[in-house]
């Protein structure tokens, strides 16, 4: 087990990851999907304060800046003319699904209910760029990913047990953002299409 320090270790790698990510949004070098990065936004930080109500500590910290940060790239995609990405009827049923499971968050308000319906909220709000990634990995950027992931570890190993509330959220975050690397770093959809 890691000294607890090392969750603000990772929450500084993961955000290094994604201030290249805003930048290069705002500089019209890639096109991040809005529902994605809008949704992104709402889900961890409910995450957040329900980990806080159910007394994770310092962890929290990793899932608040998983959703302060695509806050922030979503508002720099109306910076750059460059970084608008076409929304599809799929990417905007997704935001729905997305929704509903905010939504059913307010009616429970209890704090692992809350997660789980964070963690699908998100899920829902990932697979528009899930399929943007497979699809299209020049509008994205590969290693903001992967330096998300290397900050998830060091929080899950500054953790003396494991609980669902300190760290069903970020396992989720760790999932979705190894898969996305992924998909850019080695274009895989790419080599699909090109073998086909």
């Amino acid at each position: 087990m890691l000294p607890g320090y090392f969750v603000i270790i990772g929450t500084l790698i993961g955000a290094s990851g994604s201030i290249a990510y805003l930048i290069d949004t705002a500089k019209g070098k890639i096109k991040p999907n809005r529902v994605s990065f809008l949704l992104w936004s709402i889900a961890p930080i409910i995450a957040f304060f329900a980990q806080i109500t159910q007394g994770v500590g310092l962890e929290a910290l990793m899932t608040f800046s998983t959703g302060f940060l695509p806050l922030t790239v979503f508002i720099a995609s109306f910076i750059s003319k460059k970084a608008k990405w076409k929304l599809t009827g799929f990417d905007l049923l997704c935001g729905m699904i997305s929704l509903m499971g905010l939504m059913l968050w307010m009616i429970t308000k209890v704090g692992n209910i809350a997660i789980f319906f964070s963690i699908v909220a998100d899920g829902f709000a990932a697979i528009p760029t899930i399929v943007k990634a497979y699809k299209y990995p020049d509008t994205e950027l590969a290693w903001p990913w992967i330096a998300t992931v290397f900050g998830i570890v060091l929080t899950l190993l500054t953790l003396s047990t494991f609980t669902f509330a300190n760290c069903g959220f970020i396992l989720y975050i760790l999932v979705v953002n190894s898969l996305i690397f992924i998909l850019v770093q080695f274009r895989i959809g790419e080599i699909r299409r090109s073998g086909n």
